[in-house]
């Protein structure tokens, strides 16, 4: 078992943008959640430490609540928050904790590496993986 997950993408699109798009309200509001999903709530900004929420909905109407605190900003190349999903009655489950890196590959292309650890089992880490992995592609649409 490990209990950290890492995902690698490269995005065509320079760095600070790519770090605007990863920290500024405005931004996150484009493409976090799960491809599919809305945001019927949320308190995401991730330029400044501090509290952060969001509640994901899917086309069925089930709702998914996640928060945590933003720990760490290094403008441009770094941002750590933790996480945690809450239950059906608010009640927030196990903290694990996410860092994005962002690093300038030139040429107008960024290299994102996130890393989620302290997951609690494998099957906690896959599902991350499947959530995250839709996450970034959704990312991926917003900078196109």
């Amino acid at each position: 078992m490990t209990d950290t997950l890492t995902l690698e993408r490269v995005f065509t699109a320079p760095l600070e943008l790519v770090f605007d798009f990863v920290t500024k309200r405005e931004n996150l509001t484009r493409w976090w959640g799960h491809e599919g999903m809305t945001l019927p709530e949320e308190m995401l900004d991730f330029s400044r430490t501090g509290a952060w929420f969001s509640v994901m909905k899917s086309p069925e109407g089930k709702t998914y609540k996640v928060s945590g605190q933003v720990t760490k900003v290094a403008a441009p190349n770094l941002v750590a928050f933790t996480w945690g999903w809450h239950d059906e009655t608010d009640d927030r489950g196990r903290e694990s904790h996410v860092m994005i890196e962002l690093s300038d590959l030139g040429d107008g292309k960024t290299k994102l590496v996130l890393s989620h650890r302290d997951l609690p089992d494998d099957q906690s880490r896959d599902n991350h993986r499947m959530g995250w992995t839709s996450f970034l592609r959704n990312l991926e649409a917003a900078l196109s």
